[in-house]
């Protein structure tokens, strides 16, 4: 372990989301002028509508995270779009920062939050960001901006500067370990 300031890990809820975007698998709702439909073989009901920003194609990629470091070193934003990460093979952590008025990441604002199967997250445009698992590779369903994708693996094969998405480095953080239910 290193001498990085610690960093609790949260359950996930939407009122502890709300600053950095959307909880997404909250329970059905019961009406309250949410488009949805019920009958014996299927439900479905609108959780959320995703925004990519003007001009911006929706894109649903698939996406492995394999990070397990508990270290946090670095985070990115993505400045048009909203960005969905929805957990279909396990758990993840999501770290998230809210930006500062200079539009680096405000470090008081930065939490952690474990997102299980059945639950995602939506975080707003401008969210610092970073992602890790607890042990093996995680798939997850993300619904981002295509451009955005197209300008983060420029950024990351050519070392091209990114205009829809930045990268910085911040003071380590570790991530706290996970305590199981009593």
């Amino acid at each position: 372990m290193t001498g990085a300031a610690a960093l609790p890990v949260h359950d996930l809820t939407a009122d502890a989301f709300t600053a950095y975007g959307w909880m997404l698998g909250k329970p059905i709702p019961l009406g309250n002028g949410v488009p949805m439909f019920s009958n014996e073989a299927t439900d479905f009901w609108q959780e959320h509508v995703f925004n990519t920003g003007a001009g911006g194609d929706a894109e649903v990629l698939w996406v492995n995270y394999r990070s397990a470091a508990s270290e946090i070193a670095s985070l990115e934003k993505h400045l048009l779009t909203q960005q969905a990460i929805v957990p279909l093979t396990g758990a993840i952590i999501q770290v998230v920062a809210r930006s500062a008025a200079d539009g680096s990441p405000d470090l008081a604002t930065l939490a952690a939050f474990r997102v299980e199967l059945g639950q995602g997250v939506c975080m707003r445009p401008g969210c610092w960001h970073a992602t890790r698992v607890d042990e093996a590779e995680v798939t997850c369903l993300m619904l981002t901006r295509r451009s955005t994708t197209l300008d983060l693996i420029q950024h990351l094969t050519i070392d091209a500067t990114p205009s829809e998405s930045a990268i910085t480095a911040i003071p380590a953080r570790q991530l706290e370990p996970l305590r199981l239910p009593d």
